[in-house]
């Protein structure tokens, strides 16, 4: 499974892309579970709601994308997101 996550904004507005390829992966399954429930829309909100200057996501698996943004990230996003920054750096 190739997970790959894009987050654009912030203060400086600078695009950071990562990228893992889970497959063989000791943790797989665990990549794998994390990464279906990511998929599914982040928590219901009003879209004036965005921090400014917050980070907005694009997060991409096996060629199913969802978008999503602070503050209204679900666990599972805001879990998948830092690890996939972290170890695809």
């Amino acid at each position: 499974m190739r997970i790959l996550v894009v987050r654009t904004g912030g203060f400086a507005g600078i695009e950071r892309r990562a990228e893992v390829d889970t497959s063989g992966l000791p943790d797989e399954a665990e990549w794998q579970a994390l990464a279906q429930l990511a998929l599914r829309p982040g928590p219901p909100g009003d879209p004036a709601d965005r921090v400014r200057d917050g980070f907005a996501y694009r997060i991409t698996v096996d060629g199913r994308t969802v978008s999503c943004a602070e503050p209204r990230l679900s666990e599972a996003q805001r879990a998948l997101i830092s690890r996939v920054l972290k170890e695809g750096a």
